[in-house]
């Protein structure tokens, strides 16, 4: 049968075979391209990831010594484990530790800690490196879905590509069911049937799904050059290099594989049931088993609008694809640029708009005490400076008794209602809090000094006296209470839990004013700013000292980028000879923002107008199907007085329907959308609402719109142009 039938109808009917090939190429390279582009993606972050924070997955810090080092070590799942230099101190000892099974780090971590006899919370996670591999703390409420997101928009993309090949065989073999009629009634049997249109899939589609694979791993690869070209003005950028795994290419053949098979098999399984008698009738002509009135319609547009409803009805199967896909689209691109906006919102509200007026340059030295730096006062000679201060941070701790806690803190309960797990407590005595040190050059301390008021001196310190009340604010609009009382003359920093090495120093002032420095301070925490000189004093009697030294430059006011480019080669000649630095700019950071914003809108938004694309090619497939499958309609509907001016009225109300409805089922969820993230960043809505993306979504829609009239519009203008009286003859409406 394949050599006397399938073969010839292959090469005599070649627009229907090229409709095949071309739509299992398409959605073949269109896969392959983005699964390899999420692949690529996915590796990118997880490196960008690894070279900023590392590549530990859990951190264990205590007192552990060789014993306790081999209790974890021949932990069963443990794979390996580092000693961390750079973050152990003296007695503390940091361990970074590797699993074979990434998947149970929260349920092994806990066991590990329990069997060494240390405290929970001398366990940490390295929860940005975890998501990535959608690995969440089963006890975090709000774990990072961005990986997640990005997932369910790959899945629904490929979802509306296999859509494609389906489609295409669906078309095909509606046309084919006279002639099955046909060779059903001289013998055919249906397993025949079935075995013929399989063999017309598999030659049809081999070549397409091959070739359009490896067309989508030279696209993919082409995407990250042209990632790498649009983002090579980004300062101290991790370059992308393009990378393919097999398990990609074997996703890839195998969905479109199946799809093929099950799309073809689908059909045949169809046609091989009907009787010789119904498929040489031919069931392909568009009809409503159980017509409606649609109301709706009819009111709106008349007759013209009742025939559309009920002609749209009878192509839903057939349409099924554009809507899925256009709705998809909508969906997905309001989606986006909502998520984008709340993102653009917060960013504002949390980076730049919070800081920039605080620092225009800022420059980390690696491995520096602040005791060592002498550059300080060269760096405020350079022009174009207005402020710089030089800084450090330590770590350390302080007891608060109930007594010491501020009225309004004993109010709401103290500090075990507020805080909660973030501060520690003994059976019956005070909580132990953390108590970060800023050491600050001495001349930018008596600024400060100055700033909230009181006298300059340099043997003390100056506390940040303030809480976040976490019962009744959320973290976007936090509201702060003081956290002790202010009746102490001096204070005990703990150079760790227990209370040998403490040094007691003297208090200048409780404030809730901070210096201008770009840092943002821990919610429960007691915040110590301190000058240099009395730092000196008491460094070798407080742990946790920072490696690092920080030099927060301002410039002075209307500063261009220009000029901060200028003023930062500056910096890097006069510190970078002698120390290793690294140095941000402020503009320059907010343009690298701004620029990796509109790369992942560019990739997402392509997406979204991948799946617009595929109902559009779904609508321009079904109309300029319509002499096949609409003359005898509309010569039924012409004989009966309808005008070529009703024709293309219904033609319209069709056009409107299709990309209008996307849109009607869109806009509800998008406001639920709207809604729920607005609540979830705890924005406040009226805040939110005047950045709703309404042109964006506006001139997307009318993009759909535009091409879905000019489908219909060619497809309308070759049904009128033809004889429509001879369908009313030919029953066969070839």
């Amino acid at each position: 049968m394949w050599k006397d039938y399938s073969a010839n109808y292959i090469k005599n009917n070649r627009a229907s075979s090229v409709s095949i090939m071309v739509a299992a190429l398409i959605s073949t390279l269109f896969l392959s391209f983005l699964c390899s582009v999420f692949y690529n993606s996915w590796t990118y972050e997880v490196e960008q990831i690894i070279l900023e924070e590392g590549d530990w997955q859990g951190r264990i810090m205590g007192d552990i010594g060789e014993e306790e080092l081999d209790v974890i070590r021949n932990f069963a799942n443990v794979e390996k484990i580092v000693a961390n230099e750079k973050l152990s101190r003296e007695q503390k000892i940091a361990v970074d530790v590797y699993f074979h099974d990434m998947r149970t780090i929260f349920r092994d971590m806990p066991l590990i800690v329990d069997k060494l006899g240390l405290e929970e919370d001398a366990v940490s996670y390295h929860l940005l490196l975890l998501s990535r591999y959608l690995i969440h703390d089963p006890q975090d409420k709000e774990p990072p879905l961005l990986m997640t997101f990005y997932l369910a928009v790959l899945a629904i993309v490929s979802f509306s590509l296999v859509l494609i090949i389906r489609n295409s065989f669906a078309v095909s073999m509606r046309a084919r069911i006279h002639q099955f009629g046909i060779f059903s009634s001289i013998g055919a049997t249906p397993k025949q049937i079935r075995t013929c249109l399989m063999q017309e899939a598999a030659v049809l589609c081999t070549v397409p799904i091959l070739l359009g694979s490896f067309l989508g791993i030279i696209s993919s690869a082409g995407a990250m050059w042209a990632a790498n070209l649009i983002a090579e003005d980004v300062v101290e950028r991790h370059e992308a290099v393009f990378q393919y795994h097999p398990l990609i290419f074997m996703i890839t053949i195998s969905v479109s594989v199946l799809t093929v098979l099950f799309s073809a098999w689908m059909p045949a399984r169809k046609l091989s049931r009907l009787t010789p008698l119904e498929a040489i009738r031919g069931t392909d002509v568009l009809s409503l088993k159980r017509k409606r009135n649609p109301q709706i319609l009819f009111r709106l547009f008349g007759m013209e609008g009742e025939l559309a409803g009920n002609a749209l009805k009878a192509q839903r199967k057939a349409l099924r694809t554009a809507s899925l896909s256009l709705t998809l689209s909508f969906l997905g691109f309001t989606m986006m640029l909502c998520f984008f906006a709340l993102t653009d919102i917060s960013t504002r509200h949390t980076y730049f708009e919070k800081y920039q007026d605080v620092w225009d340059e800022m420059v980390t030295i690696k491995d520096t005490k602040i005791e060592d730096f002498y550059l300080t006062e060269k760096l405020r000679e350079l022009e174009g400076v207005q402020d710089v201060i030089v800084y450090q941070k330590a770590a350390s701790a302080i007891s608060v008794s109930e007594e010491w806690q501020s009225d309004e803190l004993s109010a709401l309960g103290g500090l075990g209602a507020v805080a909660g797990s973030f501060v520690s407590k003994s059976n019956d005595g005070p909580w132990l809090v953390k108590a970060p040190v800023v050491i600050m050059d001495d001349e930018a301390f008596k600024e400060y000094c100055e700033q909230i008021g009181i006298a300059s001196r340099l043997d003390g310190t100056v506390i940040l006296n303030q809480i976040w009340d976490s019962i009744n604010s959320n973290f976007r609009y936090k509201k702060y209470i003081p956290y002790v009382k202010e009746n102490r003359e001096t204070i005990i920093l703990q150079k760790t839990e227990k209370e040998q090495g403490a040094v007691e120093i003297p208090v200048f002032a409780f404030t809730r004013q901070v210096p201008v420095l770009r840092e943002e301070y821990d919610n429960y925490t007691l915040v110590q700013f301190i000058p240099l000189s009395l730092w000196e004093k008491i460094s070798g009697q407080v742990e946790g000292t920072e490696t690092d030294i920080y030099v927060r430059i301002l410039a002075r006011d209307g500063v261009t980028l220009a000029e901060l480019n200028e003023l930062e080669e500056n910096i890097s000649q006069l510190v970078g000879e002698t120390y290793e630095i690294e140095s941000e700019n402020r503009i320059q950071e907010k343009i690298t923002n701004n620029k990796m914003i509109n790369g992942y809108k560019l990739i997402l938004g392509s997406f979204c107008f991948l799946l617009a694309l595929i109902g559009i090619a779904n609508v321009f497939s079904n109309t300029l199907g319509f002499l096949h499958q609409r003359k005898r309609e509309f010569a039924q509907y012409m004989s009966v007085g309808l005008t070529p001016a009703g024709m293309r009225k219904m033609f319209s109300v069709e056009a409107l329907v299709i990309a209008g409805r996307p849109l009607l089922i869109t806009l509800p969820l998008i406001g639920a959308f709207e809604v729920f993230a607005t609540k979830a960043s705890h924005l406040k809505l009226m805040e939110v609402l005047p950045e709703f993306p309404v042109v964006s979504i506006l001139s997307f829609s009318l993009v759909i719109f535009g091409f879905i009239a000019l489908a219909y519009y060619i497809g309308g203008k070759r049904l009128l142009q033809c004889d429509l009286s001879e369908a009313l003859q030919n029953d066969t409406m070839a």
